[in-house]
């Protein structure tokens, strides 16, 4: 009998060990869970901003802004990338959830090199982030929208003063999904990692899949068969 409880208690440790090898990462699935709310944000955009206000004045500036959404993947871990060509605010962007607050945080860097970190979540019609400025204590938002079945993606900046309600609208950016023309709609293919709108495609086994963004192209070329799978599965639910 007590030779039979040292091998009780080694087969119950290996049987721990095997189930925390087995055990699936959840930090990264539990992100992109989160994350894939704003797939629609995920691709490559040419827009147009302006002044915010209703009817444009001739002297009103006009400027193109060139707008990159991609997912990113490191070990455990998955975020969303922003590059912005031509922006009046942001040049760099990462978007990440946090899970102890509830919201995405966005972590951007201006064109004059400062860091501005905004907290956002998700309403019925748009992703709403905010900071406060610490010296002025102003409050500044970017407000983020998709439209047109997902091929059109807008972006508003406004600010109000500490204590008041009242918004100043400052400029809209409305942009277009890179190679989208609008005629009759097609049906849209499915990123094979993401979930979001497939652009590009990647291949395993002689057959093709999609994804929507370099960072999906290096995850799904790292573990295809995973992805593939979880896919396939996905499908015939």
């Amino acid at each position: 009998m007590k030779r039979l409880i040292p091998l009780a208690l080694m087969l119950g440790l290996a049987g721990a060990s095997m189930n925390a090898v087995a055990a699936p990462s959840t930090k990264k699935e539990k992100a992109m869970e989160a994350l894939k709310e704003l797939n629609d944000f995920i691709g490559d955009w040419k827009g147009s901003g302006n002044p915010d206000k209703p009817r444009l004045l001739p002297r009103d500036p006009i400027w193109t802004e060139n707008i990159s959404f991609g997912w990113k993947f490191k070990a455990d871990d998955a975020w969303l990338v922003l590059n912005v060509k031509g922006s009046k605010l942001i040049k760099t962007g990462e978007v990440r959830w946090v899970p102890a607050k509830k919201a995405y945080v966005l972590t951007a860097k201006t064109n004059d090199k400062k860091t501005l970190v905004f907290e956002g979540k998700m309403t019925d019609s748009a992703l709403i982030f905010e900071r406060t400025d610490p010296d002025s204590k102003e409050v500044q938002q970017i407000k983020m929208n998709s439209a047109a079945d997902g091929d059109r993606f807008i972006y508003r900046f406004a600010r109000r003063n500490d204590g008041s309600t009242i918004w100043r609208k400052d400029f809209v950016v409305a942009s277009t999904r890179a190679g989208v023309t609008f005629g009759p709609k097609e049906k849209k293919p499915v990123c094979v990692v993401s979930g979001g709108l497939g652009t590009s495609t990647v291949s395993y086994l002689g057959e093709t899949y999609y994804v929507c963004c370099s960072g999906c192209a290096d995850a799904f070329k790292e573990n295809p068969k995973k992805y593939v799978d979880e896919f396939k599965k996905k499908g015939k639910k």
